[in-house]
């Protein structure tokens, strides 16, 4: 039972997730009817779940909130702004109450049971509302009528158009086997009451070539009763290989046909076995329609006509029901079909096989190393394809943990309809790139750091309307969402079209707070990424959403968690745009092994963009001409202090992160590496260049640099030493950023 409450709330969450995205569709496009029925089968499914693991107070919810959406699909209520929040308030609260299953409690106690019946309050209020439209109008709204019907009554309150229509063909062999072909019309008149019959005698030949034992009739008849189609056609069984017989419902049933598809389950179902079970098709039927495609596909020798075709052309059911049934049929194949392609697996479990997978890297690397050694050709090549083979089964596991980003993108779509509303501005949310893979670990992570972003940009970013409009722009605000791959990372884009920031507020404040000095002269971009500083903030009045001057320094200290960078672009009155770049994962990558005296570093394969020899480059400036481009460098064995001198021939690796190329020097490069990123003990966390470590073959530990943090100090340092050498400043710089660390 544990197991199946499990499943069923992870699939509740599934459930509500995608009611809540349909929600805020529907509220753009109020009369889509695919929304409207996803909402609906969203709320029947949990409420049915519920049903199955006992679990009463999530049935009693769920089916006070399935009666509105029942009322919305059926047309008695309208969309309307009340209505989606009221629904997504809904959403929320049966999110908490599968929180609550989930973490065992017996049921809601206190503010969450209190909010539970003011919901279920406005709900009936509501469904109040339908019957003081009327009882008529709301009657007619709930039911599918026929307008082009004429309504007749035959003054005992019997309605004589809704009536079964048989229309019944008898074979030529029926009297000579002793049957009465009227005695089945009597029969039939005792189910109900037939309002008319009609003798066709169109088989009838010529009066020579009667056969006085031959049955030429036909009847067409109209029946007033309560029984089935079956039951009907129960009525032929004894001639029912002898005749044609055709049943086809009243017009009240189609609605019933219909809402009965709708709601069936969705389990295996054919067709044919769709519209059996609602009622619109008899197994005898369904048998006779199947024989008749066989024999059209054996005479023409070519794929046969679809089965609901064939149904409708020999009137034994209405197209109506046939689409209601297709329809039904493709919700069940796509969701078996998704299903099938996905197997639940707990994360823990995968893991630890993520962990296997590295120590299989570090014992690949060992026993190929040895190979190299003993110098056996077969050993060589064997370890050589073993290493191919781990490679391959790396990449595979790697991927195992690799999700889309566009889960986490539409969460932001309520967040802005609600922060929107509670602000009074027009905002649309813009995503793309949300087929982007990356890590599960990272995609978990990075939720809370754009969750400030996108409320920052929401905050302070998009200006009330007002304002837009007398700056000439589109009274709605735009908030876009972008991620894309580039040079082996994930970049994720927060835009948006609103006042940018404003560069004097924020130099004035950072002054006040002593980050910079009075005079000092920053380029626009140093500028603007103060507002990462701890603390920082330039807004004059503390809202519910930001302003407190704790979201940016935790949003850059969370992503640098991560292995991470965040910046921000900003152009004054037209927006400003924050880029995150993300490692693609946390565990295993291909680096380039480089060394240095008799210390190993291993860089990120994806950075690195060429190697060329340094040939005795004498100069007090760390950078280089490379094919007419300045090409800013750093030496590791001064960065590290590592003691020796420097051979006579040193190496130049050129790496680039986000834009911007650097050279890192070195004395020798040893290879490509498959790397096993292992985290650095605490007391080593506030390492500037060094991003983790790992294993070698040798048993040695090599660092992994941090390129992304090697290649900004570089960039940055050299920047700093021509803008005090235009100054003429006497200080010299040291050739080591980091030395402060």
């Amino acid at each position: 039972m544990d197991e199946i409450t499990s499943v069923f709330v992870q699939e509740s969450r599934e459930q509500l997730a995608e009611m809540e995205s349909s929600l805020l569709g529907l509220e753009q496009n109020p009369d889509d009817p695919d929304k409207i029925n996803a909402i609906f089968r969203a709320a029947h499914t949990i409420k049915g779940g519920a049903g199955v693991i006992e679990c009463h107070f999530i049935e009693a919810f769920t089916h006070r909130v399935e009666n509105v959406l029942d009322a919305l699909r059926n047309g008695a209520l309208g969309v309307t702004p009340a209505l989606t929040t009221l629904l997504l308030g809904c959403c929320d609260h049966m999110l908490s109450l599968i929180d609550l299953l989930a973490a065992g409690e017996a049921g809601p106690a206190g503010e969450l049971q209190a909010q539970g019946e003011a919901l279920g309050g406005q709900v009936q209020g509501f469904l109040d509302g339908i019957g003081e439209i009327g009882g008529d109008a709301a009657a007619s709204a709930l039911t599918v009528s026929d307008s082009t019907v004429e309504v007749e009554n035959s003054g005992s309150a019997i309605v004589l158009n809704d009536s079964w229509h048989v229309s019944v063909r008898f074979g030529e062999n029926v009297m000579r086997g002793g049957v009465d072909p009227l005695s089945f019309i009597r029969y039939l008149g005792s189910l109900g009451e037939i309002l008319s019959i009609a003798t066709i005698t169109d088989a009838i030949p010529v009066a020579g070539e009667m056969d006085p034992e031959s049955c030429y009739l036909g009847f067409e008849i109209r029946l007033q009763t309560r029984s089935s189609k079956a039951d009907i056609e129960r009525v032929f069984d004894f001639v029912r290989d002898e005749c044609e017989l055709r049943i086809l419902p009243p017009n009240s049933r189609l609605s019933e046909y219909l809402k009965h598809i709708q709601e069936l389950p969705e389990d295996s179902m054919r067709l044919g076995e769709i519209l059996v079970r609602c009622g619109a098709l008899t197994q005898a039927e369904l048998e006779q329609g199947l024989s008749r495609q066989q024999r059209a596909a054996d005479a023409e020798g070519h794929p046969s006509q679809p089965l609901g075709e064939i149904l409708v052309d020999h009137k034994v059911v209405s197209p109506e029901v046939v689409e209601a049934a297709v329809v039904k049929q493709a919700q069940v194949s796509e969701k078996k079909t998704r299903e099938a392609r996905l197997v639940r697996v707990q994360a823990d479990k995968l893991d630890q096989l993520i962990d296997l997978v590295g120590e299989l890297v570090i014992a690949g690397a060992s026993a190929n190393l040895l190979a190299q050694k003993s110098r056996q050709s077969g050993l060589v090549e064997a370890t050589s394809v073993l290493s191919r083979l781990v490679e391959n089964i790396r990449d595979a596991a790697l991927q195992l943990r690799m999700v889309q980003i566009g889960d986490t993108f539409n969460r932001f779509q309520r967040v802005v309809r609600d922060v929107s509303k509670e602000l009074g501005k027009e905002i649309e949310l813009q995503i793309s790139g949300a087929e982007t893979e990356l890590d599960k670990t990272v995609v978990e992570k990075i939720g809370d750091p754009l969750m400030h972003l996108v409320r920052n940009s929401l905050d302070h970013g998009i200006e009330p309307t007002a304002l837009r409009l007398e700056r000439g722009k589109p009274a709605c605000g735009r908030v876009s969402l972008n991620a894309y791959h580039d040079s082996g990372s994930i970049v994720i884009e927060v835009a948006d079209d609103g006042g940018g920031l404003n560069q004097e507020k924020i130099t004035a404040k950072a002054i006040e707070r002593g980050l910079i000095q009075p005079g000092e002269t920053l380029s626009e971009h140093e500028v603007v990424n103060l507002i990462f500083e701890p603390g920082f903030s330039t807004v004059d009045k503390v809202s519910n959403l930001s302003g407190r001057g704790v979201g940016m320094d935790v949003v850059r200290r969370n992503i640098q968690a991560l292995r991470g960078t965040v910046d921000v672009a900003s152009e004054e009155g037209q927006g400003a745009t924050f880029t995150i770049r993300l490692p693609l994962t946390l565990a295993i990558i291909d680096g380039f092994l480089v060394g240095v005296n008799k210390a190993a570093y291993v860089i990120p394969l994806d950075t690195v963009v060429e190697c060329i020899e340094l040939k005795n480059l004498q100069s007090e400036r760390n950078f280089m001409n490379l094919r007419g481009e300045a090409l800013p460098f750093i030496r590791l064995r001064e960065l590290f202090d590592i003691a020796g001198q420097a051979p006579a021939r040193e190496n130049i690796v050129v790496v680039q992160f986000g834009g911007q190329r650097a050279g890192i020097v070195v004395d020798q490069l040893m290879g490509e590496f498959q790397t096993v990123i292992k985290p650095l003990g605490a007391m080593f966390r506030h390492l500037r260049g060094i991003g983790g470590s790992t294993i070698l073959g040798s048993g040695d530990v090599a660092l992994i640099l941090d390129v992304a943090a090697l290649v900004q100090s570089v960039t940055q340092s050299e920047q700093q030493r021509l803008s005090e050498r235009s100054l003429a400043a006497p200080a010299v710089l040291s050739n080591n950023p980091f030395s402060q660390h």
